[in-house]
């Protein structure tokens, strides 16, 4: 697919369906990756703790690259917003390992920040994200 001017929204089947938002939006090859939490597919933050819920939220995130052709070596930028740093920290390791497992070990410009409070009251982190896919992968979104 050539790239294109008009931005393009990118909602995977796979996520929760989106309303008043979408997952992602394509413009020309940049993808800007909406913020993910630990979601699953009937609308529930995942159980079991910040490692538990890095990996639903950042298998959200990559399955709305993925829906665009990308790969995570597309991933240009990454923002992780936390409501415990510490515990994200103490966790680090383990963060790191669920990470090299969906993504390999290409990390991206990246940044962490604490917050008070996210959407949900029970998730204790979001992630979002900028991907560049080369043309010749880009995948034309599903338009919802």
């Amino acid at each position: 697919m050539a790239t294109t001017s008009t931005p393009a929204p990118v909602n995977p089947a796979s996520l929760p369906r989106p309303s008043g938002y979408s997952h992602g939006t394509l413009a020309g090859n940049t993808l800007h990756l909406g913020g993910q939490t630990a979601l699953d597919k009937g609308m529930e933050i995942v159980p079991g703790g910040i490692v538990e819920q890095f990996r639903q939220a950042f298998g959200n995130v990559l399955a709305t690259l993925s829906e665009a052709g990308g790969i995570p070596e597309d991933l240009v930028s990454v923002t992780i917003y936390l409501t415990d740093i510490p515990d994200y920290q103490a966790h680090g390791k383990e963060i790191g390992a669920v990470w090299r497992e969906l993504a390999g070990p290409v990390y991206p410009a990246m940044a962490g920040i604490g917050v008070t409070a996210l959407w949900q009251p029970e998730a204790m982190i979001e992630i979002a994200g900028v991907a560049v896919i080369p043309d010749e992968r880009l995948a034309c979104p599903a338009q919802s």
